[in-house]
């Protein structure tokens, strides 16, 4: 029997609740949006992230996927599930990183609960305010640009150096280090720009899973022709013989917006991300298709970090 990965079960429980639009974050009203997610110690936490970069880490997780449907987030809900006899200064660095989360993002932590798991497990639930409109991820249509938030690789970098023993020096090791541990999502270009958006998606289960979600659901496929590799992990990968279109497109870990504008509205796109002073990659362009993504006329592999998969 085949094994189910997150996909089938999230298709499973949405053919069963009628849910026909499924997304990133679910409508509860005309301007409010709810977004859950689960932050669980043995696949979403290296070894060298403090408590507070934790509780840091789970709040990051909702608040991305609100700033890529173009929500601020006002309050949010925290459960915890703890392994008996947790360290009194483990759970002070995990509130420690979750006051930080609520100052640094906005955000009201207004309660949860607590019980005893067999390891750390983060349920954070947010409620989001929709600025202008919510963009799906299947609003792209033929001609459409494809934008990025900011540049890919660096957090694979990150994980490569802290998992398996990969070396980097100088001011490329701590950026690498930085975009694992602490993750910035981003809430300024999400909310300046999610007007201009046919269609958009956070990045976090990688770029190349997040191409196809948009392709997929919108019908299209989507040709990339500049890759958005940050500065020095290129260079990183040939150093320690590692695939950098792999770092790039299959990592993941990434908190960037990938998203697709109409060509007529791509100007005034520039102009408002200028104004809100957020860097806007374009990248490719959207064709009539059938839910596939190319990168320089090759065509990609639908991969990334999907839950339940073997990889």
């Amino acid at each position: 029997m085949n094994r189910l990965n997150e996909r089938d079960i999230i298709n499973i429980f949405a053919q069963e609740l009628g849910i026909n639009d499924l997304d990133d974050v679910s409508p509860v009203s005309k301007n409010l949006v709810l977004k859950c997610d689960m932050l669980v110690s043995s696949t979403d936490v290296p070894p060298q992230m403090k408590p507070w970069q934790i509780a840091r880490k789970s709040v990051v997780s909702c608040a991305s996927d609100l700033a890529a449907k173009g929500a601020r987030p006002t309050a949010a809900m925290v459960s915890l599930g703890l392994p008996a006899g947790t360290a009194r200064v483990f759970i002070k660095g995990l509130a420690e990183g979750f006051a930080r989360a609520s100052r640094e993002f906005g955000i009201k932590i207004v309660g949860g609960d607590t019980n005893e798991a067999a390891e750390l497990v983060i349920d954070c639930c947010m409620l989001g305010e929709i600025v202008s409109k919510m963009p799906l991820r299947s609003g792209a249509k033929q001609g459409d640009l494809v934008v990025v938030s900011g540049l890919f690789g660096l957090p694979a970098a990150g994980l490569s150096i802290l998992l398996k023993g990969s070396r980097a020096s100088g001011d490329f090791a701590q950026r690498v280090a930085d975009s694992v541990l602490e993750p910035t999502p981003r809430q300024k270009f999400g909310v300046a720009l999610a007007k201009f958006f046919s269609s958009s998606i956070d990045s976090s289960d990688g770029l190349a899973i997040s191409l196809y979600e948009i392709a997929r659901n919108s019908g299209v496929d989507v040709w990339v022709d500049t890759i958005p590799a940050a500065t020095g992990v290129e260079e990183f990968a040939t150093k320690y013989g590692l695939d950098a279109k792999e770092l790039i497109f299959h990592g993941g870990e990434e908190y960037e917006i990938v998203a697709t504008i109409p060509r007529s509205k791509f100007r005034q796109a520039k102009l408002s991300a200028k104004r809100a002073r957020v860097n806007l990659y374009p990248i490719g362009i959207v064709k009539k298709g059938q839910g596939r993504v190319y990168v320089n006329k090759k065509r990609l592999e639908d991969r990334g970090y999907v839950h339940f998969s073997q990889r």
